[in-house]
């Protein structure tokens, strides 16, 4: 038994604050340090003001019954986001990790059936949402639900390096003005059940009550919502149609960046359908139908089959892929790169189940100006080669 279960606790937060502090100064993005190890809560009494519940925010694994013999450390790494393969060994060394009650080593081969423990203190300055009077385009609204057209250059919710200007201040800034008392504990992060990328454009939508966020959270956990992207990538993709079906999960190398894994072993299942809408020689237009919802799945699933998304700085979608060598073709790629300096992706199609009439709905969101500016261009560039020609 611990004898000073405070001082304990205390230690555990003032570690893990000068963690945080020294992953901000370092430009390095947080995981959530494991604190507890082997101790159960019978074992430690922890006074009413510092329950666990207020200090600690508890992560639980549970191995599926189809799993392969990884160690665990890989297996971390691969599933939390922001994680890196030193910070998890340094963490399990230390002991602030079980397996089925008990602290392993970072060889440790997970099994079927194997309870992973990760209980991590967060400090709040860097998971609160403060409220903020953000514009927000909001397409649809009711006592239910809340449809938002993102903007580009918008994070949709609070994190390291991301503390304000996002998508989901402005949605508590937006309720508040209604419910004056609403909290997290009413609305857990304020009905956000899905997110798109920062320089995504498109269609989101947020639940304003509970129950709807958790029905709402289940149809996109059971892949029944319709999602349709239109995305402007590199190169004449050569089939009209097709599907991509490879696994996604976190680079090897670049731990900001994911990758394809055809092969199955690696990552989680991810299968994305597209269609050619317009050809541009160089470039192509197409649309994208989502299956499953990874994160940057489109992107790397495009990337993968050799059609990086237009100014994609990430995956490499910023410089040249397809054309010629010419001055007069740089500068129009430049000009292009000017008018959307962003990732050519945008979310115009959402569809699912009203939490609340029990019916299906459909959203529609036109493409932004600046995706508009560059296809019409890459339309008139192709147009006036093919004169010249």
């Amino acid at each position: 038994m611990v004898k000073n279960a405070q001082t304990f606790l205390l230690a555990c937060k003032k570690r893990c604050t000068k963690l945080q502090k020294q992953d901000v100064e370092n430009n390095t993005v947080l995981w959530p340090t494991l604190i507890f190890a082997q101790m159960s809560m019978e074992d430690i009494q922890i006074p009413a003001e510092e329950s666990y519940e207020t200090l600690y925010e508890r992560k639980v694994f549970l191995i599926d019954k189809n799993q392969e013999p990884i160690r665990i450390d890989k297996w971390l790494q691969m599933r939390l986001e922001n994680a890196t393969r030193n910070k998890i060994q340094k963490g399990i060394e230390a002991g602030f990790l079980t397996v089925n009650s008990k602290i392993v080593k970072s060889n440790y081969k997970i099994k079927p059936g194997d309870e992973i423990i990760l209980p991590s203190y967060q400090n709040p300055e860097y998971t609160e949402v403060k409220a903020e009077p953000i514009p927000l385009n909001i397409v649809y609204e009711d006592d239910t639900i809340l449809v938002i057209n993102k903007t580009a250059n918008m994070v949709v919710h609070p994190g390291i390096g991301n503390y304000t200007g996002t998508l989901l201040n402005g949605v508590k800034y937006h309720l508040l003005q209604h419910q004056s008392n609403l909290n997290e504990e009413d609305l857990p992060r304020y009905g956000l059940v899905h997110r798109i990328d920062k320089n995504t454009t498109g269609l989101i939508v947020l639940a304003k009550k509970a129950d709807a966020a958790a029905h709402l959270a289940k149809q996109f956990f059971n892949h029944t919502v319709k999602r349709k992207y239109i995305a402007l990538v590199w190169g004449n993709v050569e089939a009209d149609e097709g599907t991509i079906n490879a696994h996604i999960a976190r680079h090897e190398k670049h731990r900001k960046m994911f990758a394809a894994y055809p092969d199955g072993e690696t990552g989680k299942h991810a299968i994305t359908h597209y269609k050619v809408i317009e050809r541009f020689n160089y470039v192509t237009l197409v649309e994208c139908i989502l299956e499953t919802g990874r994160t940057h799945q489109i992107r790397v699933h495009m990337k993968h089959i050799g059609h990086t998304l237009f100014n994609d700085f990430e995956y490499g979608g910023d410089k040249i892929l397809k054309g010629t060598i010419y001055t007069r073709y740089r500068q129009f790629v430049d000009n292009c790169f000017t008018i959307c300096n962003r990732c050519a992706l945008h979310a115009k199609t959402l569809g699912f189940v009203h939490p609340k009439t029990g019916k299906e709905v459909l959203f529609e969101s036109d493409l932004p100006t600046d995706m508009e500016q560059v296809i019409e261009k890459w339309r008139n560039y192709i147009h006036s080669k093919s004169i010249t020609d």
